[in-house]
């Protein structure tokens, strides 16, 4: 899934790619991924694009007052066409969901693959209109480290879970979730309500240092080298089995249900491997 890194460099594309053209023509493919009808998507048509931004993991295009926003869901990504045909593609089961014609004859196409379709768009006055936005907690590179202290001593759960829970804290998903946690070198089970302040200032200082770092490495990029570009700045996620870049030793998994989180016992959890949840419990 696109996490704030790849949505912030998506982002700086299109103002780099976009942000002073008029939206020409809106192409919808996939009627299961537009999510609202007042204002209709064809209002968009003749207006000019002057702001993109996100908020979290959601990219907002201010499109003349009205807004165009998305969120890529797992399987979901945006490609840059410098020539879009000008012929309209033909609705069907393939991955194109939309294509936004622009002035000068470029655009860019949403896709999703996969049969499981989550990829949302929503056409609306103001971005607080799209419940997931609304729902957003304060962003993570926006945090200082009293107020993740604060959000984190005020959830009774685990520090994987908290950092992860877009109504805490916006912007980190499952991938940055386990960098994070190395970086820091703590468990992803620690309990959030008694973590003390030194690992408060230890982790909030992680979370700036891997978020930060990834959004370098991306912006700049080709959309469609963001993906190999997240995967190969991974020190632990999805790379299981392969040595743990600071010890050496191997890095370790739990699965769940539909994910996966990866960790280094040697620099996270004193050596103690975790037990998958499908066999026993946890171990902290």
């Amino acid at each position: 899934m696109p996490e704030l890194p790849e949505v912030e460099a998506l982002a700086a594309l299109l103002r780099e790619r976009a942000v002073g053209h008029v939206l020409i023509r809106f192409d919808l493919c996939s009627l299961s991924a537009i999510k609202t009808f007042d204002p209709p998507h064809t209002a968009l048509a003749g207006l000019e694009i002057t702001v993109a931004g996100r908020y979290g993991k959601f990219l907002d295009l201010d499109v003349s007052g009205l807004h165009l926003v998305v969120h890529l869901a797992r399987a979901g990504w945006l490609h840059w066409r410098d020539q879009l045909p000008p012929a309209p593609p033909k609705p069907g089961r393939g991955p194109l969901a939309l294509r936004v014609h622009l002035d000068d004859g470029a655009g860019f196409d949403l896709t999703e693959q996969g049969t499981k379709k989550g990829l949302s768009v929503y056409v609306v006055r103001d971005p607080l209109e799209v419940p997931g936005v609304a729902r957003l907690g304060p962003d993570a590179l926006q945090l200082s480290a009293a107020q993740l202290g604060e959000i984190l001593r005020g959830h009774r759960g685990q520090l994987k879970g908290a950092l992860t829970d877009q109504r805490l804290i916006a912007g980190i998903g499952n991938a940055y979730s386990d960098e994070i946690l190395h970086v820091a070198r703590l468990s992803p089970f620690k309990p959030t309500h008694s973590i003390s302040d030194g690992d408060v200032d230890t982790l909030h200082v992680a979370m700036r240092t891997a978020l930060t770092d990834a959004v370098e490495r991306s912006i700049g990029q080709a959309a469609a080298r963001l993906k190999s570009e997240k995967r190969s700045g991974l020190r632990v996620h999805a790379r299981t089995g392969l040595p743990c870049p600071v010890c050496g030793d191997a890095v370790r998994e739990v699965s769940f249900a539909d994910r996966s989180l990866q960790y280094c016992a040697t620099c996270q959890t004193g050596g103690k491997p975790l037990a998958d949840r499908r066999t026993s419990k946890f171990l902290r």
